[in-house]
């Protein structure tokens, strides 16, 4: 499958959720509740827009895929993955490599210009130090000094648990995105974990073995039903890769993610058990185009 179009939204690169809660959370299984637009502007408390800047936009012709980045996690895979996408390399690249359950791989630039990037490989951010009084859980599974996920922004977290810290003494969490379903990773060359540099992946169900051996560095925040549709190989879907040229405003698609520190992410989620947050239904988007 060819990329028709992916583009960074605020230049828009075209290549072609503090609540203090203990309560658990529901199972996946329950059918996840839906928000329109109206919904959004008549409570915009509850929601955060998402950074046209942190977003990007992946357009196929079997559907448009929207994944917000999360700098803070990985700021020199955002960088580079910017990068790239504004350089436009990424056009005619394909879905190389797609396995059910696991996950789609794609932009492989050494296949089309057979000297790839040109940017050196990425250095491993498999995990992340953050602050609990800067960056704590907006959303935490179980007791919150015993948490080890919950959300950060609307992004699924795994971490280390805060009461760890306080016996270490240490100031700062190891945490980590999990490579639950709709997230998006970097692909690297066999053991060497500074190797990645263009190649990602998106994916398509939860593979915890993957955890803190590769760089998570985005979510899907619309589209996963295209990711799930991705096949390799002849029955693929071919596309063409536009220009990273410059969306005017009006043209970029809006979205917005239910904040995952709200009253009303804590409603929507709240239910008997502790399940691991990749279990868990994905936080509430809305898309305006």
């Amino acid at each position: 499958m060819k990329f028709a179009a992916f583009a960074l939204a605020a230049s828009a690169i075209a290549l072609t959720a503090t609540a203090d809660t203990t309560e658990s959370a529901a199972p996946a299984e329950d059918a996840p509740a839906t928000f329109t637009v109206e919904d959004v502007k008549a409570d915009m408390a509850n929601w955060r827009a998402v950074d046209p800047e942190r977003l990007f936009i992946f357009n196929t012709n079997k559907g448009r895929i929207l994944i917000e980045a999360f700098p803070e996690v990985a700021p020199k895979h955002f960088a580079q993955f910017s990068t790239i996408i504004r350089s436009g390399d990424y056009a005619g690249t394909k879905f190389h490599r797609v396995i059910e359950g696991f996950m789609a791989q794609g932009g492989d630039i050494r296949a089309i210009n057979g000297t790839g990037s040109g940017l050196p490989g990425i250095e491993a951010e498999f995990t992340f130090r953050r602050n609990p009084e800067e960056m704590p859980l907006d959303y935490a599974i179980g007791e919150r000094d015993d948490a080890d996920n919950g959300y950060i922004n609307g992004f699924p977290i795994a971490t280390r648990p805060l009461w760890l810290a306080q016996d270490l003494g240490n100031e700062t969490i190891e945490s980590w995105i999990p490579h639950c379903a709709g997230v998006v990773s970097t692909a690297r060359l066999g053991n060497d974990v500074n190797s990645g540099n263009s190649q990602f992946f998106l994916m398509r169900g939860h593979t915890e073995h993957l955890d803190k051996q590769y760089t998570a560095w985005g979510r899907v925040l619309d589209g996963q039903d295209v990711v799930m549709s991705i096949k390799k190989g002849p029955n693929g879907t071919d596309g063409v890769v536009a220009d990273p040229a410059a969306l005017p405003e009006g043209e970029r698609p809006q979205a917005w993610v239910m904040r995952t520190d709200s009253d009303l992410f804590a409603d929507l989620i709240t239910g008997p058990g502790r399940p691991h947050v990749c279990s868990l239904p994905p936080v509430p988007t809305v898309v305006e185009d």
